[in-house]
């Protein structure tokens, strides 16, 4: 199975220390956010887990104990942006994301870490002028250590607005003049550019819209095929493995303006203060009326096929 810890909060930037003691302890629990007296149990077992994905804006606070969890498979999707405080006001040095990336590419290999570009909006402050210089230099420090990044257009979600009421889609012309000038600048750097869910029209310039986290990707990542059942899509049409995510949403402390995972930041440091690294929940304890659910893990991958 695929074990993901992204897609509602940033464990690596703010519950290493967390992620560390459940790695220790051989299992975790998360609350199913659309059923919180449900709780779903995981092993933490790379006999059943055959890849670990992590979705982080900053790796750092992982970077010293990766000797831990060495014998896991990984996959690490890293976003570093344009954006400055204003946008991401709590988001680490982005020079020091850089030198975090080329570390975990020159253990785990450049196909097991991708840059994420992502979201991108424009703004009289970030035109598309300061995208694509920004961009560039940010590929320029990558090349060589990574092989693939994922950019992606901003999505108007409900929670996205609530937060960033000013925000506005990028126009199609807009996307499509981005793209191109991504796609040049990535092939000056061997950079192959992909989308998650945009316009398929952006095939025509050049970028990969398979998605972000699929089959693929992953069989990629642990050069070994994968016979993945079938699941539920995240969103119509999105090909990506988001399922078994251990996270919880309004935790995450970075405080980004376009965030679709936080609500609202007072409940963000509300849920922040219940943390405890040493309970099997991300976010709290467990409760008298809680049922657990041991979920059903299996090793997706198969040893009857070569990835080459």
């Amino acid at each position: 199975m695929i074990l993901n810890t992204g897609s509602r909060t940033d464990i690596p930037a703010y519950y290493s220390e967390w992620f560390y003691n459940r790695i220790k302890e051989g299992y975790v629990y998360t609350r199913n956010p659309y059923n919180p007296k449900l709780i779903h149990s995981y092993q933490l077992n790379p006999s059943v887990v055959d890849i670990l994905v992590f979705c982080t804006k900053n790796p750092e606070p992982m970077m010293k104990r990766l000797d831990e969890i060495s014998h896991f498979k990984q996959f690490w999707g890293i976003t570093l942006t344009a954006y400055g405080k204003d946008i991401e006001p709590n988001v680490l040095n982005k020079h020091r994301i850089i030198e975090c990336i080329k570390i975990l590419s020159n253990r785990f290999g450049s196909k097991s870490v991708e840059w994420r570009y992502d979201p991108i909006f424009l703004s009289d402050k970030y035109t598309k002028e300061v995208h694509l210089r920004s961009f560039e230099h940010i590929a320029k420090e990558l090349s060589g250590s990574i092989t693939t990044c994922v950019v992606s257009f901003i999505d108007l979600y409900q929670k996205t607005l609530k937060n960033f009421p000013s925000v506005k889609e990028v126009n199609l012309e807009d996307q499509i003049e981005l793209i191109k000038a991504f796609v040049e600048i990535g092939t000056k750097y061997n950079i192959r550019i992909k989308t998650c869910l945009e316009n398929k029209i952006l095939e025509n310039y050049g970028v990969d819209t398979s998605g972000c986290l699929t089959q693929s990707v992953l069989e990629k990542a642990l050069n070994q095929r994968l016979n993945v059942p079938n699941q539920t899509q995240a969103r119509e049409g999105c090909e990506c493995l988001l399922g078994n995510d251990i996270g919880a949403y309004n935790s995450c402390g970075h405080g980004c303006v376009y965030c679709y995972a936080n609500y609202d930041m007072s409940l963000v440091k509300e849920n922040m203060m219940k943390h405890n690294k040493n309970s099997p929940l991300l976010i709290g304890e467990l409760k008298g009326d809680d049922i657990i659910r041991e979920m059903n893990q299996v090793s997706y991958i198969n040893n009857q096929l070569s990835l080459f």
